[in-house]
């Protein structure tokens, strides 16, 4: 008999996370032994990961959670970049609403998952295929993703952690004035990266408000 495999889910929609169950319970007439931990918002997954008396092997994670800001865990691609850090032999699969070529890029350049699904594209045989793909070390990425990745005119959009910072604290509400005190660059080095994130993401107003609602419509916040 072969060791149990170490599942977590950290999903906050109760089917979701049974249908991840019920994948499982499929699986497992194939003589493999789960044990699953859930979870259902960034708190709780974050507690799952730093609390873990095993190493997970696999790792579900929905990206749109509720936030757990304390520790600076804003959503399941933050708990991704945690357990790679924390467990990194363990097998990452996120799963998204999110169908912006430049969020999707940025998912698979920080932190690379085994399987990478788009919501819409989720449908229980799609599930057992994924899973049986990542359980013999291949890698799953959906349809729309496949779409998404093959438009290769945009690949080169990059946004890095700095960037990141400053959108999420202007929507926030923070001046910009104001950042240097969360983020340890200069004023005139965020002015910079601020009209950098603007060609970027081709905003058409000159306000925060429309910067951060373009960054918002392309997912990137």
């Amino acid at each position: 008999m072969t060791n149990p495999i170490n599942i977590l889910i950290v999903d906050d929609h109760p089917f979701i996370i049974q249908a991840y169950r019920n994948a499982l319970d499929k699986y497992s007439q194939q003589g493999y032994e789960f044990v699953v931990t859930q979870a259902n918002n960034c708190k709780t997954g974050y507690e799952s990961i730093t609390e873990a008396k095993v190493s997970f092997d696999v790792a579900f994670f929905d990206i749109s959670m509720p936030e757990y800001a304390e520790k600076g865990i804003y959503s399941g691609e933050d708990l991704a970049a945690l357990i790679k850090t924390e467990m990194p032999n363990c097998k990452i699969i996120l799963l998204t609403m999110h169908t912006e070529l430049l969020k999707i890029n940025n998912i698979i350049k920080n932190i690379n998952p085994s399987g990478l699904v788009i919501k819409n594209d989720l449908t229980f045989d799609e599930l057992i295929f994924a899973f049986d793909k990542i359980i013999n070390n291949e890698s799953y990425y959906s349809q729309t993703v496949i779409k998404l990745v093959g438009q290769a005119q945009y690949n080169n959009i990059e946004m890095d952690a700095f960037d990141k910072q400053i959108l999420f604290h202007l929507s926030k509400g923070v001046k910009t004035k104001d950042l240097p005190q969360y983020i340890p660059l200069s004023l005139s080095a965020i002015e910079k990266r601020k009209f950098n994130i603007r060609e970027i993401l081709e905003v058409k107003g000159e306000t925060d408000v429309d910067l951060i609602n373009e960054a918002k419509t392309k997912g990137v916040i």
